[in-house]
């Protein structure tokens, strides 16, 4: 038994939990500076909690490069397991205290992203914590990270479009991605567009990732278009997109029931991977757990398991 007990003395020791938040921070920001921001730490601050874990570890967690920060391939395989340490770290805090103190929390959800999954996400938090005040808006990604990068927001969820394979990836953006819902193109099964004419375009106002990815596509292709509609909701452009009213660009997620996914064969260019990506700052516990509890809920919803 005592052997044991110092046996469980010295693995605590090894993987501090200040230590692994640190590394776990930094895996999801990649950059050491957005790493120190979020902790309330400077940046060699971060540098030396991150040695610190490695010596403890005894192996490399980052390639460090003076221009980019990447996990290594141990490194990579460790966040999963410091992940699991921290969430049951977080939450066996968090219930000492959720259930009797007030938590406020301010979240940014792109509607492209998973706004159709609010009501599943919201519910697994109300369920935990019954006191939390939370304040929602809904957006479009730039502006949403634009207000997470500024301080007006805790936590946000967005789509990101992925490089192509081979592309430079330049700085990594950071966040923790949640799922995949690629890009497709989707119209009404009547849809008629024949080559050498605009691509009639149903698209979300500018600034929008979506629409920037289906220009972008088309005009890497040679293909001219015109905006044949446009709105800032997105229940309004899987409308029009069903009415027939032009081509969609939509996460594969949204593609409404009345429509049909065109491709290649339709002689319309390939549309860039996309994924779902949360960006965080809580600290406290009780708001780490709740944030973490939302992603789950979105990532079980995506899936279809509600």
């Amino acid at each position: 038994m005592r052997y044991q007990k110092c046996r469980i003395v010295i693995i605590m020791s090894a993987l501090d939990i200040d230590l692994l938040r640190t590394f776990t921070v930094l895996a999801e920001e990649m950059s050491f500076t957005a790493a120190g921001a979020r902790l309330g730490a400077t940046q060699s601050a971060v540098s030396v909690r991150l040695r610190k874990l490695e010596e403890r570890i005894g192996r490399a967690l980052f390639e460090r490069t003076p221009r980019n920060v990447a996990l290594t391939a141990f490194g990579a395989g460790f966040l999963s397991d410091a992940r699991r340490i921290l969430a049951a770290h977080d939450e066996a805090l968090a219930r000492l205290t959720a259930a009797d103190t007030p938590l406020a929390l301010s979240f940014g959800v792109s509607e492209h992203a998973g706004g159709d999954l609010l009501p599943v996400a919201l519910r697994a938090m109300r369920d935990l914590m019954p006191r939390l005040k939370l304040r929602v808006t809904l957006g479009l990604s730039d502006g949403l990270i634009a207000d997470y990068d500024h301080g007006r927001l805790d936590a946000v969820v967005i789509r990101r479009n992925l490089p192509a394979p081979g592309a430079p990836a330049g700085t990594s953006p950071g966040g923790r991605s949640l799922y995949r819902d690629d890009l497709v193109w989707a119209a009404a099964p009547g849809f008629v567009w024949l080559p050498g004419e605009p691509v009639p375009l149903v698209t979300i106002e500018t600034p929008c990732n979506a629409r920037t990815a289906a220009v972008d596509a088309l005009e890497g292709a040679g293909l001219p278009y015109v905006d044949a509609f446009q709105s800032r909701g997105l229940a309004a452009i899987q409308a029009a997109a069903v009415a027939g009213l032009g081509l969609a660009c939509l996460g594969e997620r949204h593609v409404p029931a009345g429509c049909v996914i065109l491709g290649a064969a339709e002689g319309l260019p390939p549309l860039p991977a996309s994924e779902v990506v949360l960006y965080q700052r809580a600290r406290e516990p009780a708001a780490v757990l709740a944030v973490m509890r939302f992603a789950e809920a979105l990532q079980a919803a995506a899936r279809g398991d509600r």
